[in-house]
Parts: C-alpha cells; structure tokens; sequence
C-alpha cells in the first residue's frame, strides 16, 4: 500500500504552518513489556508533558519509552517524531513521522511535519511527494508555504493565492503568501503582502530577515529558525525502535517471503571485495517468530489544542488595523522569534546519487530495489539506477537512488549507515571506479 492510501488526511504535532506542538488529551491503553518497564500510556503522557514545558530531552526519552512499549501504535510515532523535532534531531523526526504515517496516521499535521524535516536535510523532493499526494487534506494556509520551503515556491504561492482569492483572508495566510514571494524571489509582492500586517516602522526588518539566509544551502537553518530550535547531531532513531523490526505478525510473514529471493544475492557488506556474501543462500529460519506482545488495532486520534500561526503579527496593530477581538495567545508563538528566511531549499538536485547495494545479477538488484524502498521510505520520489560495473574481473549490478542534490544525499546515506546497512553518496557526473556504459533508470512511479 502506498503512503498516499494510508495518509488521506494529514499535518504533524510540531510543524510551524498550522504547527503545534503535540499536547493531547487522550489516554491510549497502553501495554507493559514486562518487568519494570513503564506502561506505554503513563511513558506517553509524560512525553506529552515535557513537550509542554519545552524540555525536548526528556519528551525524546519518554516518547522512545512509550515506543518501545507498544512500537506499532502510530500515535506514539507520531509523539516521538514531535519530540525529535522539537530537539533539532530532523532525520530522526522525519523516520518517526514516517512511521506514523506507515502505521495509519490520519493527521494532517503528521505530514507537514514529516515534510518539513525532510526538506530541513535537504530532501525537497521526498518533502513536495508526500505534499502534493495528500494537498487535498492540507489546509491551504499550511500547504503552500510548506511547499514553498520544500523548493516548490511557484506551486506554493499558487495555492496560498487561490486559497486568499476563495475568501480565506486572514493574516496568517497573507504572511505566508508573504513569505512565499520572498521564496520565490518576488520581493516586491513580498513587501506589499507584508505590509497588510507589519507594521511599517517593522517592515524593512521584516524582509531583511528573509533575505539573510538566501543561499540554497542554509536550507536547514530556515527550518530550525521557522520552528525556533537549534539543529543538533543525529545519528537517526535508534535501531531498536525502527519499525521493520516490529513487524505484525501477517507482515512477518510475509516480509520473511518477500525477503528470502534477496538473500541469495545480497552482500553481508556493503563491499563488493566479498561475493562469497552475494552467493550465500539464505538461511533456514530455525523457529518460528515469537508473536509481538501486543499490536495497537487502531492509532488514537490526539486533540491538539493550540493553533500557532507562521507569523508574528504586531498584536496591538493588528487590532487597531483590523478593530478584531485579540487573539488568544499560545505557548509556540509566545516564544518564537519567528526570524525568517528567503530563497527555497536545496535547488541543486539530482546532482548525486545514493549508492545502496552491489548485486551479482541485475534480477537481485531489481528485487532489492523494492526491499529497499519499504525499509527506507525517504527513497519515495526517487528514481532507480542499476549501473554495470567489472571489479576484479567479476560483474556487479550496482543500485542506486538518483534525484539528491549533495546533501541531501548525505543525509539519505546517514540514515541507512545508521540502521546498520552500508551506503556511498556520491557525484552522478564522477561516477564510480568499474563502471560500464550500461545504465539502467527508471523513473519514479
């Protein structure tokens, strides 16, 4: 099934679009693993919690508590995604956001927040895929900016247009348009669309503040500075809370069925020094899998209850401007700075590729290509490159994800070293040592 049939609905528990962070009412009933492990709802509440307070750290230990309990449960995913997010760990954030929206998540907000990780590591066009299959769920508020920083800019001001022209005139919408113009370099509809909100003692610091990270390759810096946290070191979720390793049962046993072609063909390292790897067959398994403790029937809705706009809005203009009520207040716009940058994401695109496996056979590497693409559902919007190589007089058929821009290829290869597997980034116009002129690729689908 695809990510679109399962995320009809989408936006995740901190995104600054519509963004919240992700303070929910409802208690799950939660399983224990045994032992004095904590119950998977009191680990969740107390993520819940420390998200409240803003202290990241531990809503990231609670939450990976709570996900360790009952790994299957979207809404736990969907609460560590937030906590990763809220302590700058985006490719963490963006593999737990992905796992909700695998496991079923129905929250708009669990996309723009997967997706604006995502484009926070340089991965614009996993962000505008996942963007463009569920827009008709997303608010158009939300949708456009969120496609403007993902590179989409002309796209994104369309939407934020048609969406103030269907009558939704609010600030929140026109500073987003705002913002989106800068994006897409149009300064001057940036300035007149600002100005229907910003003060105009206010206004040139406004622009100057988008336009002080311009370059393409602070894309990770728009981000953190959008949702007001700072980028810190991530070696990616812990290996013993990724999905794959919690199967259902019905997926076990399919997976395994699915997965025993490869290991005939897959190397035990990503070196292509050892076909003796390549040619192992695999092994019988020698009992039957032990079934998971328990697995969640169906992900708990959360009730979020702020609704912050992108924007920061001179509150006392705004009501003499507009003679409304004053809006209620609510703890991420209290404490943003909402600084703002210009220009999009990493416009350099399919300039590298991710290099993720060496195979004996062009079938092999075809069927890993699959494998692949479930284990890693950042390769989504990528396309396949099978390439021929001879080393040391052997055939290989190397495969590879096209469609990165540098480092956004980086951060594809950190996620898959940091689940134990082996990975090469590397330029398309360089190429690798052995390579034949024979290149198979197929587009993404």
């Amino acid at each position: 099934m695809t990510r679109t049939a399962k995320t009809a609905n989408i936006i995740a528990p901190k995104v600054a679009l519509a963004v919240t962070t992700a303070l929910a009412s409802v208690a799950l009933a939660g399983c224990t693993t045994g032992g004095d492990a904590p119950r998977a709802d009191s680990s969740y509440s107390k993520a819940q919690s420390a998200l409240a307070k803003g202290e990241a750290a531990k809503a990231v230990t609670h939450a990976e508590a709570a996900v360790q309990a009952e790994p299957r449960n979207a809404s736990y995913r969907a609460m560590l995604g937030a906590a990763y997010l809220e302590s700058g760990r985006f490719q963490s954030a963006a593999t737990s956001f992905g796992d909700a929206l695998d496991l079923g998540d129905t929250d708009p907000r669990t996309v723009l927040s997967y997706a604006l990780a995502q484009t926070a590591m340089g991965n614009n066009k996993a962000a505008v895929v996942a963007l463009r299959e569920n827009e008709n769920n997303i608010d158009g508020a939300d949708l456009g900016l969120a496609l403007a920083l993902a590179g989409d800019a002309d796209r994104g001001v369309e939407v934020l247009g048609n969406a103030l022209r269907a009558g939704q005139n609010s600030a929140k919408l026109r500073q987003n348009l705002a913002y989106a113009y800068a994006l897409q370099g149009n300064w001057r509809g940036a300035r007149v669309m600002a100005a229907e909100d910003v003060p105009a003692d206010q206004l040139d610091e406004r622009i100057s503040q988008w336009a002080r990270m311009g370059k393409p390759e602070d894309y990770q810096m728009r981000v953190a500075t959008l949702l007001n946290v700072t980028p810190t070191y991530d070696a990616g979720q812990p290996t013993y809370l990724a999905l794959g390793n919690h199967p259902a049962h019905a997926e076990m046993v399919a997976e395994a069925a699915a997965e025993l072609p490869m290991q005939e063909a897959a190397p035990a390292t990503f070196a292509e020094a050892q076909p003796a790897a390549v040619a192992a067959p695999a092994a019988k398994p020698a009992a039957k899998p032990a079934t998971p403790a328990r697995v969640a029937a169906a992900p708990a809705k959360i009730r979020y209850v702020s609704n912050p706009v992108i924007q920061q809005i001179n509150t006392d203009y705004d009501e003499r401007r507009a003679s409304a009520k004053k809006r209620p207040s609510n703890r991420l716009a209290a404490r943003s700075s909402q600084r703002r940058m210009a220009s999009t994401a990493d416009k350099a695109t399919d300039t590298h590729l991710v290099q993720l496996g060496s195979f004996s056979s062009r079938k092999s590497a075809e069927n890993a290509w699959s494998i692949y693409q479930k284990r890693y559902p950042n390769l989504k919007g990528h396309d396949m490159v099978i390439t021929q190589a001879n080393v040391a007089g052997k055939t290989y058929y190397r495969v590879a994800a096209a469609g990165f821009g540098k480092n956004g290829a980086a951060a594809m290869c950190g996620q898959v070293k940091a689940s134990g597997q082996g990975c090469l980034a590397y330029a398309d116009s360089t190429g690798l040592p052995g390579a034949t002129d024979k290149v198979i690729r197929v587009a993404a689908r």
